[in-house]
């Protein structure tokens, strides 16, 4: 299945546009857009383009470095979502006191985040983005379709055994694999391959949000024994790995029944896209 060159050209001016705003204001939803448009900007040009030319090489590094400043402020805006809609009778003022310190800690990344928009970064990023527009060429793509079935294939036909670390790889590699499978023409196929990479995304990425929440009470209230709070989060999160481990577990069962194993070693995982994925983990 060929790529669908209406969406692999927004995927350029969505992220020119969404740059402007976030260099603006740098609010929620903004800081979640650019990030997302970042990576699908990356998969496309890394993972299905042929090759990456030089301007190309030069404008993921730009966005790269944006893109890890605005993840530090993402994770402080995921972890506030998930301590506010947590309710806790117990310790009201330590989760008072915590809500501060993630609010706190989330303005001193947005500051940094914001000198990384400068007007001369902004100036470069928009100016290489409308040359690598120009110069993007579907016809010479990969399958779309292809690239994000070798990534789901690494997490379901791997024998490595599950563990946080490896769930924090897969749930990037999921992440991955949905962007480039939502760059393919629509069929049926497809429809059942993105909507069963969100299943497993949505459990491994509500896993990690908890997951970082709860690091970050331990860091600032101390361990499970001094407070309950932090006992409180260690149980969800625990709740939520099992989940994880259980959903991704009924997948390899599912897929290993209805389609021939396939050995995948843990250095080949997806050639140099999955490499990039796990320097990123």
């Amino acid at each position: 299945m060929s790529i669908d060159c209406k969406r692999s050209h927004a995927v350029f001016q969505r992220l020119e546009s969404d740059l402007v705003k976030l260099s603006a204001k740098p609010s929620r939803d903004r800081v979640h857009r650019f990030r997302t448009g970042a990576r699908r900007l990356e998969i496309l040009l890394s993972g299905i383009a042929p090759g990456l030319d030089r301007n190309q090489k030069k404008l993921l590094k730009l966005i790269d470095r944006i893109r890890k400043r605005a993840g530090k402020v993402r994770d402080l805006d995921v972890q506030l979502a998930a301590l506010r809609s947590l309710k806790v009778p117990r310790e009201p003022r330590r989760k008072t006191q915590l809500v501060h310190h993630l609010i706190d800690a989330r303005a001193r990344q947005e500051k940094k985040l914001q000198k990384s928009l400068d007007r001369a970064s902004v100036r470069e990023v928009r100016k290489r983005l409308k040359r690598a527009a120009r110069q993007f060429d579907p016809e010479v793509c990969r399958d779309p379709l292809t690239v994000a079935t070798t990534f789901v294939n690494t997490f379901y036909h791997s024998d490595a055994p599950i563990s946080q670390a490896l769930l924090h790889q897969y749930r990037i590699l999921s992440k991955r694999a949905r962007y480039a499978a939502e760059l393919s023409q629509f069929s049926p196929a497809s429809a059942r391959l993105i909507g069963e990479i969100r299943r497993l995304q949505d459990a491994l990425g509500d896993w990690h949000d908890w997951f970082i929440l709860t690091a970050a009470a331990r860091q600032n209230l101390g361990g499970v024994p001094e407070s309950p709070l932090v006992a409180e989060l260690h149980n969800l999160t625990g709740a939520k790995y099992r989940h994880a481990v259980a959903l991704l577990s009924r997948a390899r069962q599912t897929r290993a029944a209805s389609q021939p194993q396939i050995s995948v070693a843990p250095a080949d995982h997806a050639g140099a896209s999955q490499a990039r994925a796990n320097s990123a983990a």
